[in-house]
C-alpha cells in the first residue's frame, strides 16, 4: 500500500529505479473552451543549488539527460482520463555525479496567456512507485488553494547516508516553467 504524504513529510525511497507520474483532473468551469496543460519537469540540481547544464532539465522539450538516467514519457496536452498523464523515469543509480537532487516541478502551459492557475486543476498528484514493476511506494496530493501560481515545486528526490529519500514541498510560484529555469539552471 501506497503512502500518501503532506508537505514537508520525507521518505525513504529504497529503489534505484523509480517513475514519478503526474496526474490532473481540469476544472471544466475555470477556464471553458480552453484545455489545461500541465507539464512535469526533472531539474537535475548540483550541489550549489544549480543544474550543471540546460541539458539537465528534462522536459517535453528535453526528454531525456545527457547521461539517459532521467527520461520523459512526453507531453499529454489534456490530462484526460485516469492515473498518470505524464512520467519521468529515473535510474538514480546512474545519475551524473555532479547531480545531488531531481528537484520534481510541475507547470501550467500557456498559463498567462490563458489566465491559468492551479486554483483552477482538480486531482493534482505525483506518485513514486518501482519502475520495474509498477508498485506505487507514495503519492503526493495538491490540496493547496494555489490560486496565483503557475508552477508547484511537488517535491525532491536527494540522497542521504547513501540513501535516497523524497521530500514533499508543494511550494508555489507566479512565472510558470521560466521562474523556474531561473532558479535552477
Amino acid at each position: 500500500m501506497a503512502l500518501n504524504l503532506t508537505k514537508g513529510q520525507r521518505v525513504d525511497v529504497g529503489l534505484r529505479q523509480v517513475a514519478i507520474g503526474l496526474g490532473w483532473n481540469p476544472d471544466p468551469l475555470a477556464s471553458p473552451g480552453q484545455g489545461f496543460d500541465l507539464d512535469a519537469t526533472a531539474f537535475l540540481v548540483g550541489e550549489g543549488g544549480k543544474c550543471p547544464t540546460e541539458a539537465h532539465v528534462v522536459f517535453y522539450n528535453n526528454l531525456e539527460s545527457p547521461d539517459k538516467s532521467v527520461r520523459h514519457s512526453g507531453d499529454n496536452r489534456t490530462g484526460e482520463g485516469d492515473g498518470d498523464d505524464e512520467t519521468i523515469f529515473a535510474d538514480l543509480g546512474a545519475l551524473d555525479p555532479r547531480v545531488a537532487e531531481v528537484v520534481v516541478a510541475v507547470t501550467i502551459d500557456q498559463a498567462e496567456a490563458r489566465r491559468q492557475n492551479f486554483g483552477q486543476v482538480r486531482a493534482a498528484f505525483i506518485r513514486i512507485y518501482d519502475a520495474t514493476n509498477g508498485q506505487e511506494l507514495l503519492k503526493y496530493e495538491l490540496d493547496e488553494d494555489f490560486s496565483t501560481e503557475t508552477a508547484v515545486e511537488f517535491g525532491r528526490l536527494y540522497k542521504r547516508n547513501g540513501a535516497w529519500k523524497f521530500e514533499a514541498i508543494g511550494r508555489g510560484r507566479a512565472g510558470g516553467l521560466e521562474a523556474l529555469a531561473n532558479q535552477y539552471v
